[in-house]
């Protein structure tokens, strides 16, 4: 079964959460729902990734790391999305345009070009993005670019049905404890 077709099917399955997170924020911040923002695709093509709003309407469209007291930009929802990953439900649409897959590099900031020169040098440019990849079960936002790229070319490397359904599962594990994450 394709990529697409499994996302549409769970997309049916989690529809009721999609509906529950869609009106929190939209009863918490008003519309929209979405978080709509440009990210590299394979071939370093653009695409616009999808998430659930977990921010503020005013929050300037940066990186959390790079904003200044980044928690008081936070809807009171946001910080549980983040947590239980569930901002990143709406990545099954890109998923389901043919963007994205599940398993495979985290698609970068299109102004991340440090980290897109080492993707290209390491020839991982040419996977399309996933929800979930190596480098997240391996440490996600704890760990550098050189080291996310390294995971990546291993995963290339490495990429076979069970390795998928191997970042899979640890990922399930992983948003389970919240290893990793970054609010």
């Amino acid at each position: 079964m394709g990529n697409r077709l499994f996302a549409l099917i769970i997309l049916g399955i989690l529809f009721p959460i999609f509906l529950i997170v869609a009106f929190s924020i939209l009863l918490e911040d008003g519309s929209p729902i979405f978080f709509k923002q440009k990210r590299v695709g394979v071939n370093y093509s653009f695409f616009n990734i999808y998430k659930f709003r977990s921010m503020k309407k005013n929050t300037p469209n940066v990186a959390t790391h790079l904003l200044e007291n980044s928690e008081s930009y936070l809807l009171g929802i946001g910080g549980r999305l983040r947590k239980l990953s569930l901002d990143e439900l709406p990545n099954l649409i890109n998923i389901i345009k043919g963007e994205m897959v599940f398993v495979g590099p985290r698609p970068a900031l299109y102004n991340q070009d440090d980290l897109m020169a080492l993707r290209v040098t390491a020839g991982v440019d040419k996977l399309k993005p996933g929800i979930t990849g190596w480098a997240q079960v391996n440490g996600r936002d704890e760990i550098s670019i050189e080291q996310k790229v390294a995971f990546d070319r291993e995963y290339l490397a490495r990429k076979s049905f069970w390795f998928d359904l191997k970042i899979i599962l640890l990922t399930v594990a992983s948003v389970l404890s919240s290893r990793g994450v970054n609010h």
